[in-house]
């Protein structure tokens, strides 16, 4: 059995010591930081290492649940990567592991909890929907209109003579979005295509 510690702190300009000394308290045999990575942020190499190394018995140390995720969703989640490879966590400031009947409990209210969050999300979702639906709002991308910002640019692009392939790009709107606004017959858009299939 290996004990793993893991720190984590947001900026580059943060010290990690304090996380570190505590973990070497914890008794951790190793300990892995990642600097300058938020609790959102997906990528987190050093905790990939961990995740390397682990092995059955082994069990992950952490100062604090944040430091592992800042969403219960997202913590259960890394709980269940540890259960997948037969090791174990540990949070020091929380008191918490998730071995033993404890550990079963806590397993539960988090799940419990998970559970909450995406309910209360939705629920927010079709409150703000049903809000603008009853304010004549329409959910979704804003409708591109003649008059948008994006079509009168293409307009002032095409005069500049921009390629309509170009301007698309340009502006954010599709090419057939600027065909039609920008009144290009059948030709040219043929003409248009052949050239672009030309190139490679």
């Amino acid at each position: 059995m290996v004990t793993i510690g893991y720190a984590r702190i947001s900026t580059a300009e943060q010290s990690a010591e304090l996380q570190t000394a505590t973990l070497r308290e914890a008794g951790c045999d190793w300990i892995f930081t990642d600097h300058g990575v938020n609790g959102t942020r997906a990528g987190r190499p050093e905790l990939d290492k961990i995740f390397d190394h682990l092995r059955p018995g082994d069990e992950l140390v952490i100062c604090k649940l944040d430091r592992l995720g800042r969403s219960t969703k997202k913590l259960l989640q890394f709980i269940e990567l540890l259960n997948a490879k037969g090791a174990t966590l540990r949070s020091v400031t929380e008191g918490i592991t998730t071995t033993g009947p404890n550990g079963k409990a806590m397993l539960t209210i988090l799940t419990a909890l998970a559970r909450l969050e995406r309910d209360t999300a939705t629920e927010r979702t079709q409150a703000g929907m049903a809000f603008a639906a009853a304010h004549g709002r329409k959910g979704g991308r804003p409708s591109i209109t003649a008059e948008s910002a994006a079509v009168k640019r293409a307009h002032e692009l095409k005069a500049a003579g921009i390629k309509p392939a170009d301007i698309g790009k340009i502006v954010g709107l599709s090419r057939a979005t600027i065909y039609r606004y920008l009144n290009i017959g059948s030709d040219e858009q043929g003409q248009a295509g052949g050239e672009c299939a030309t190139k490679t």
